[in-house]
Formats: C-alpha cells, structure tokens, sequence
C-alpha cells in the first residue's frame, strides 16, 4: 500500500468517477485505474464496485475510506508544520465551532491571532458538537470548539474544559419569574416553546431538562438553528433555551435566568489525542486561552459564562 495509491482512492470514492478523480490529481485515467487496482491487489479484496454503470463502494472500500482520509491528512499536516518552520509556505489551521460560540467567541480570537500571525490561512467551519467531533477524528480540522458530552469526550480526543455556561430563557416578553428574578424549568410547562432542530444537544438538554421537571414541552416551532431559533423568538412565537453567550446583541431578547441548579454546559477546546498539533494550531489555542482570561479579568463575559 502507497500513499499515492490511498489519494487516488480516496479521489475515487469521493467522486464515485475515475475520469474526473483522474483530472483531480492530475494523471490520466488507465494510470489511474491501475493504481487503485494494485492497492485492491496489494489488499487481496476489491474496494469498487460498478452497479448499473455507477462507481460504489464495496464493504472493504468503506472500511478504508475513514483510515485513508486520516492518513492524507495527517501527512498533510506534517508537511505543513515542516514548511512552517522552514519558511517554505504560510502556515493553517483550521477551527471548528458551534454555531453559539463561532458567532461569539470565535470573532475576537480570530481577530487577535490575525493580528498576530497575518500570513497563516485560517478556516472555520460551522456545526454541531458530534459533526465537529466527526471531522477532528477523520483529520479534517485541528481544533474544535464543542459542547462536552455527560458521558465525558471521545477517548480519540484531548478536550480541556474552558468554560461554564448557563443556558436562560429567551423571550420577547417579560415572563412571570419568582423571588430574585429567576424561572424554574417547570414555570415552562405552559409556555410554548421554539426548539432546535434534532442534532441539537441544547435539543436535548432541554428535553431532559423538562422530562425530570415532570413535563413534556409543547413545541410552538421546531426544527431551527441558533439564528433562526432567536428569530422566531423576537417574533414573539415562543420562548426558548439558549446560552446566554448569543443573545449579548439581541436587544429585543428579554433574558431571564434559570433557578438552581438550572441547565449548564460545559466548552471545551478539542483535538485528536494522536496528532501533534501544528506550531499555528497551538498558537491559536494559546491566543484563545489568553482572550478567556482578559475577558474574564475584565468583566467582559456575557451572562451565565465563567472561566475554568
């Protein structure tokens, strides 16, 4: 097995076309053919099939698609932490984040590691925890911003803790709140709420929440992510869970803290336990660390957020 023999397949089954993964890498199509047909060799199992004319994977093809993108990957990564130190070319590094906090927290990290490194290429990409836990363990990002799981991250992953929120409820009217201004999950019982599409963990967390307040939430909307879900707040469609790191600059957004013990999350910083993070990688980590804690020596964090 060869590493340019994983690239054409990987090229192959993404494309499910050996004409067009050849023009991708840039040989011709039987040069192609016959390599992806040496790795099958090599392997003493067919990774294709063609069923009416179209290009599948056979069982053995997917088992290998996972393990050949980490390897391009990590190579990749290698080559470039090579080149970084050298001088050779600008630096990567790629971040993934939750909708919540690549709107809130991402913005001023991004701005001071640009201020600080402006030739590296920086990536970011948007979605949920598991999606983001996906892509770090298949080597398609360096670091992630995730909401920790109760049952603790992935073994493949390092995810230390930086912070603790506290969702609230958002509203567009005052609501009813007891002594010292604060909601407990059952006062939501009557209250229709606007839900996060499945996938979602706030989805979730809410859900549980009210299951052990002894309810079952009537939706009045659901199916949104993190801007929609606020929209239709502001519409006056219902009320919703949300962390109070998103709702800073909804001013229409009426805010109103849960009761202890409430519903908290943990953030964390993720990437995966066996690659040596890139020197850009372990700047912006550095760079994110030192903006938690400036903001928290000011007073800067938004409501229901503390450092760890």
């Amino acid at each position: 097995m060869q590493f340019h023999q994983l690239r054409y397949f990987v090229a192959v089954a993404e494309l499910r076309h050996f004409t067009q993964a050849a023009d991708l890498v840039g040989i011709t199509q039987p040069s192609l053919s016959k390599q992806v047909h040496a790795l099958e060799t090599s392997l003493g199992t067919p990774l294709f099939e063609r069923v009416r004319g179209n290009i599948a994977l056979t069982a053995a093809g997917e088992v290998l698609l996972p393990s050949a993108k980490r390897i391009l990957a990590d190579v990749e990564t290698a080559q470039r932490e090579v080149q970084e130190l050298v001088g050779l070319r600008r630096g990567r590094v790629r971040l993934g984040a939750t909708p919540s906090l690549v709107t809130s927290l991402a913005p001023p990290v991004l701005a001071r590691f640009r201020e600080a490194y402006p030739t590296v290429d920086l990536r970011v990409e948007e979605g949920g925890s598991q999606d983001l836990v996906r892509d770090l363990l298949r080597g398609d990002l360096d670091l992630a911003l995730i909401i920790m799981p109760a049952q603790g991250a992935d073994p493949g992953l390092r995810a230390d803790p930086i912070l603790r929120e506290s969702l609230v409820v958002a509203s567009l009217d005052p609501l009813p709140a007891a002594g010292g201004g604060e909601l407990r999950i059952a006062d939501l019982r009557d209250q229709p709420l606007v839900m996060f599409r499945q996938g979602y963990d706030i989805r979730d967390a809410t859900l549980e929440a009210c299951r052990a307040a002894g309810f079952e939430p009537s939706f009045a909307v659901e199916g949104g992510e993190m801007d929609a879900v606020l929209s239709f707040v502001e519409a006056g469609l219902g009320v919703a869970l949300v962390p109070g790191i998103v709702v800073a600059r909804r001013p229409r957004i009426r805010v109103t803290p849960l009761a202890p013990p409430g519903v908290r999350r943990t953030i964390a910083v993720a990437r995966r336990r066996d690659a040596v993070p890139t020197h850009a990688g372990r700047e912006l980590r550095r760079i994110l660390l030192d903006h938690i804690r400036d903001a928290a020596g000011r007073g800067n964090l938004p409501p229901g957020v503390a450092p760890l």
